[in-house]
């Protein structure tokens, strides 16, 4: 089940707690990747907020954002990148992405097999893809005042297993949104702190949100390989070693 694409633009861009929300999350993807030079980064679901620092970055950003979500025009007072699309079926080429972010796409997904056979198949050999989602034992999706309070939250070996069957080669996980997610003024002043303290100490309480970055491998084929005859072979080298070739015309063979 999608949200509305206004619900999801008033809570990023409208609300104290969006925006931190935003903040968090982008600072965490830039640690991930951070040089995105000549490199086409693509961003599904909901991944427009975290995609303007690339901007000026990467050679193409695109937003592709579901058809059951809704779409905005993006990034405002610029060209727009923002593109409506079908959640399994992505007007891209295939291998055209280097950088793929998945940010309220997978869990909210009615096909997520479709969806990641569809990252898989966009995905350059050797591209890296980072999959943003709801962590099951954290208080946001617990939490329905917030976008990560719908759709189906993962454990970080759920997450890992679905990516696997898909032939995505998990490299790396972090998980973020330590503070609560509450409107309130008062743990608004107090989010920094929070944030700071449950990275280094993340066992006194789970980050909201999982964040996995997986890579693209393409294996080399295994095995001799497959025989190729021709039907018509070129006869450049027959009779070689055939006989003694005769004399030049003209020519005396006592005198040579």
């Amino acid at each position: 089940m999608h949200l509305d694409v206004l619900d999801l633009r008033n809570f990023y861009y409208r609300s104290a707690l969006g925006r931190s929300a935003q903040s968090v999350m982008r600072e965490e993807l830039k640690i991930l990747w951070p040089n995105v030079g000549s490199e086409t980064v693509v961003g599904f679901g909901f991944a427009a907020p975290l995609l303007r620092p690339f901007l000026n970055e990467a050679r193409r950003v695109i937003s592709l954002m579901p058809g059951p979500q809704g779409v905005m025009p993006w990034p405002a007072g610029q060209p727009n990148i923002s593109v409506l699309c079908e959640e399994t079926l992505w007007p891209l080429q295939t291998g055209q992405v280097d950088k793929l972010l998945v940010l309220h796409g997978l869990e909210t997904c009615e096909n997520p097999t479709a969806l990641l056979d569809e990252c898989w198949r966009v995905l350059h050999p050797g591209g890296k893809a980072i999959f943003m989602v709801p962590n099951r034992s954290g208080l946001w999706s617990g939490s329905d005042s917030t976008p990560f309070g719908y759709g189906r939250p993962y454990s970080l070996r759920q997450l890992d297993a679905q990516l696997r069957r898909h032939k995505f080669v998990p490299e790396r996980s972090v998980s973020t949104l330590y503070q609560p997610p509450s409107h309130k003024r008062l743990w608004r002043k107090f989010a920094g702190f929070m944030e700071k303290t449950g990275h280094k100490v993340p066992l006194l309480a789970p980050g909201g949100v999982l964040i996995t970055e997986v890579s693209k491998q393409m294996h080399a084929p295994v095995g001799p390989g497959s025989r190729v005859t021709a039907k018509r072979p070129l006869r450049v080298l027959e009779g070689l070693g055939g006989g003694v070739p005769e004399p030049a015309r003209g020519r005396n063979p006592a005198q040579s």
